[in-house]
């Protein structure tokens, strides 16, 4: 069948024309007045819309746009918006330095706005807040992404309360993203090598205010239907199809942006999934500045910045050598080296022909910047990765912490955004980096604070029972079964939500461990408890899905369904009830398996008070005026007993304190102390989890020092790279020669605090010179345990002198500890071009 196509858009009245330009920039996402303007255009095509402006304008009659394009209060409120819309996008910001060079952000998946379904879970929501966090500090930086026509499945329940999945069709047309087109109105286009045969992608932009994010999208008739469906579905498929997802974003990633005239002079990986664009950047230089591979290696090296998310070996993407030879083995030819060398890239062990390839291990041996997403993960990935430097010590390893931050503006509820503007000033929204307007909660009263609070809770059991009613006619129950749907929940309870993915190191049924007591606390009529559960398994993930039946069953069986209420289809609309509505947040993870976690942020933003296990963000965050943790930091090997001790220790939480506090009213109705602790809550997590301070941390540890990297190298015309690369291949042949001969000291088997420490070292550097390397005393306290040296300190030593065979290092410090001390020599690279001296193999202790 031959289909002639084209696009139609609304017809506007001019006086309403910035409404598609406002629909089409996600700067509407965190700025709930521009998302009123479409309510108020109507709020029937508003519901129908599924809350997608751009769709919205689509389907509102053009009867509706004549009487409002004369309704002078709605083109008051248009002109004002808009206005601010404009300001926003000229207006100064946090950073003020040239963009002429970009951060490229690459992630699989991106959460930004309900409208926008290409997102799964937290890694998503992450992305979706450095995007627009990184518009409102005026960062030089783009983010690269695929366009899922399915995006993430659609959860259904059935009546047994177990997980079904469908795959509703994105109707792109309809949604914020617009096609790029060349100087003659066609799609601007990419390829990438798959297995012999080349994929098509083009290209698609989403305006993030005033950042870009650009989504390759392989649905197109120039390509085979096997390749049309790489972009089918986040996270679906076989691991065929997670190969060629993976390539596209870090290959195409790369390519799209060059063919949309962007150049990526650092590349920020998001996860592991975009790996490949390392290997691509080395091609390029390879090919533009005729390089070895070693040489364009070390050009990408000092530009190139990795954070992990996943805190277990397990999580982390690996390919079989059978699929990476079908995809990769004439990448060998293209890089000059040989395929064990390349499969090398990705092994910890490089030569180990029973190694799989891991996308974690290519991303930490291409970039110089590496980090977890909070302070225990940073630690979690040091012990994780520590292989990959064999002899450093575990501290030095180098991969850091960046603690991930939620976008305040996109998850403070508008109720709530309202009142802080009203008392922290125009700061609190025009420059979101000035963190000091945090300390102004306590201007607040008690009364505001608790009633908009309420306001929230309320919204959140309306629009509960809204979705139980839904549900309950999809699912074919009775009429008198769907008016109980009035009776779930109450708005003055004690709210208590654990909104998550349901994976079963999560432990969203810890609470129903012991059925007796959880139902005390539920079926209490002077201080009642409700619970709200959301969250999808994957499909397939059977025990996950069994851990959601669990809890439909326990509701069903003990009679306590207006109590314990599971929530399917959770998606950004629901986490803005929640985490706005509810009174207390529960996560209970194993510990160390979160890498840090978001959602407890953005309740923690909205005064709703934590309640966790000391994992992820919540082991840095907690204090005793901020929240409640569940157990003391404690890891265990036996599973079963940590759940008994941990389900204990939340009960004990819940009925001592928790409940109480809550529940402990003055003459005027107010809970005061736990109010106290609302705005404790918001005082410290406001700043500290701000995703501007998130973005300032990425700034100025990786990006800045990046790009100045970059800028270095560029000037040099890459000359540097050169020298460095030139180092390295000398240090290979010569580093085993190097010998630490003797180490000399006036150490005295007692010594007093200030006295002089001089240590000396002969050292053979065979055919090196001491400019190659650095030589360091490694000092401090010994463990009586392990007899190794703790919180160890390092200075450089000096080479004082030489023989004809060797060299004299010396070095003075004061003995400032008191107690059992040590001290070692090392030896190190030392290169004027290096971010780190940390490189692989490339170790000497004395």
């Amino acid at each position: 069948m031959n289909i002639s196509t084209y696009t139609v858009k609304p017809k506007l009245p001019n006086s309403l024309k910035p409404l598609e330009e406002i629909a089409r920039n996600l700067w509407l996402s965190w700025n709930f007045d521009a998302v009123q303007l479409f309510i108020r255009l109507d709020y029937d095509v508003w519901l129908q819309s599924q809350q997608s402006p751009v769709r919205a304008l689509g389907m509102v009659s053009q009867e509706r746009f004549t009487e409002m394009a004369q309704d002078d209060s709605y083109l008051a409120a248009l002109t004002e918006v808009y206005d601010r819309f404009l300001k926003y996008k000229k207006a100064e910001t946090w950073y003020r330095g040239t963009k002429e060079d970009v951060v490229a952000y690459f992630s699989m998946e991106y959460g930004m706005d309900v409208s926008l379904p290409i997102y799964s879970g937290g890694l998503g929501m992450l992305s979706g807040d450095h995007m627009k966090t990184s518009s409102d500090m005026g960062l030089p930086l783009v983010g690269i992404g695929l366009l899922y026509r399915q995006g993430y499945f659609k959860q259904l329940l059935n009546a047994d309360g177990f997980q079904q999945e469908s795959y509703p069709e994105n109707d792109w047309y309809n949604m914020p993203v617009e096609l790029k087109t060349d100087s003659q109105g066609e799609p601007v286009k990419i390829s990438v090598d798959l297995a012999g045969r080349a994929a098509v992608a083009q290209i698609w932009e989403v305006k993030v205010g005033r950042s870009s994010l650009y989504l390759l999208d392989t649905n197109i008739q120039d390509n085979p239907q096997d390749f049309r469906n790489i972009t089918a579905a986040l996270y679906g498929g076989d691991k065929e199809t997670r190969i060629q997802q993976e390539i596209l974003l870090g290959v195409g990633g790369i390519r799209a942006l060059r063919a949309l005239g962007i150049n990526p002079a650092v590349t920020h990986m998001n996860e592991g999934h975009a790996a490949f664009l390392g290997l691509e950047r080395i091609r390029e230089i390879m090919r533009e500045k005729q390089f070895s591979f070693d040489e364009a290696r070390e050009a990408v090296w000092p530009t190139n910045i990795f954070t992990t998310h996943t805190p277990v070996p397990a999580g982390n993407e690996r390919f079989e050598i059978n699929l990476m030879e079908k995809y990769f083995k004439p990448w060998t030819e293209i890089l000059g080296i040989t395929w064990n060398e390349f499969l090398g890239l990705g092994r910890e062990r490089t030569y180990d022909d029973h190694e799989s390839f891991c996308m974690t291990i290519l991303a930490l041996k291409l970039a110089a910047y590496a980090n977890g997403v909070s302070r225990l993960h940073g630690l979690v990935s040091q012990k994780m990765w520590k292989g990959l430097w064999p002899g450093l010590p575990l501290a030095e390893v180098p991969i850091g912490h960046v603690t991930n931050g939620v976008h305040p503006k996109t998850w403070v509820s508008n109720n709530m955004s309202d009142l802080l503007l009203r008392y922290f000033g125009p700061h609190y929204e025009e420059e979101p980096t000035d963190f000091s307007v945090w300390e102004r909660m306590d201007r607040i009263s008690d009364e505001e604070l608790w009633r908009t609070h309420e306001r929230r809770r309320e919204r959140l059991v309306a629009f509960t029972r809204e979705r139980i009613r839904q549900n309950l006619k999809r699912n074919g129950a009775v009429e008198r079964r769907i008016q109980h749907a009035e009776d779930a929940l109450s708005p003055y309870a004690l709210t208590i939500a654990f909104a998550r993915r349901f994976a079963t190191y999560k432990r969203g049924n810890l609470l129903l461990r012991d059925p007796e007591r959880l139902l005390r606390l539920l079926k209490d009529s002077e201080r009642p408890v409700q619970l709200i559960f959301a969250g999808k398994a994957h499909p397939m993930d059977m025990p996950g899905k069994e851990l959601i039946k669990s809890i439909v069953h326990f509701a069903e069986q003990h009679d306590v369904e207006s109590r314990i209420i599971f929530l399917e289809n959770y998606d950004m609309t629901m986490a803005h009830y929640l985490t706005a509505g509810a009174d207390l947040w529960l996560n209970t993870p194993r510990r160390p398996l979160e890498a840090s976690g978001t959602s407890g942020m953005k309740a923690a933003m909205n005064g709703v008070l934590n309640c966790s296990v000391l994992d992820g963000w919540w082991d840095e965050a907690y204090n005793p005026e901020v929240g409640w943790a569940i157990g003391r930091g404690e890891e265990y090997e036996d599973t079963n007993l940590q759940d008994e001790v941990e389900s204990k220790a939340l009960y004990d939480l819940l009925e001592r304190e928790i409940i109480p506090l809550f529940y402990q009213r003055g003459r005027d109705g107010l809970p005061r102390e736990w109010i106290k602790r609302m705005k404790s809550c918001m005082r410290v997590i406001g700043p500290s989890m701000s995703s501007h301070r998130m973005l300032i941390d990425y700034s100025e540890q990786f990006y800045f020092p990046a790009l100045k990297n970059y800028r270095q190298m560029f000037k040099s015309g890459y000359e540097e790279v050169r020298h460095l690369a030139a180092y390295f291949a000398k240090l290979k042949h010569s580093w085993e020669s190097i010998r630490i001969l003797n180490i000399d000291s006036n150490a005295k088997p007692v010594m007093e605090r200030g006295d002089s420490l001089t240590v000396t070292a002969r050292i053979e550097l065979g055919k090196l010179s001491p400019e190659d390397v650095q030589v360091e005393l490694y000092y401090g306290s010994v463990s009586t345990q392990t007899r190794e040296i703790e919180h160890a300190l390092v200075i450089e030593m000096q080479s004082v002198s030489h023989s004809e065979d060797c060299y004299f290092y010396q070095v003075q410090v004061e003995c400032v500890q008191t107690g059992w001390q040590g001290h070692t020599v090392r030896i190190l690279p030392k290169h004027p071009a290096l971010v780190h001296p940390y490189r692989t193999g490339f170790i000497k202790w004395a």
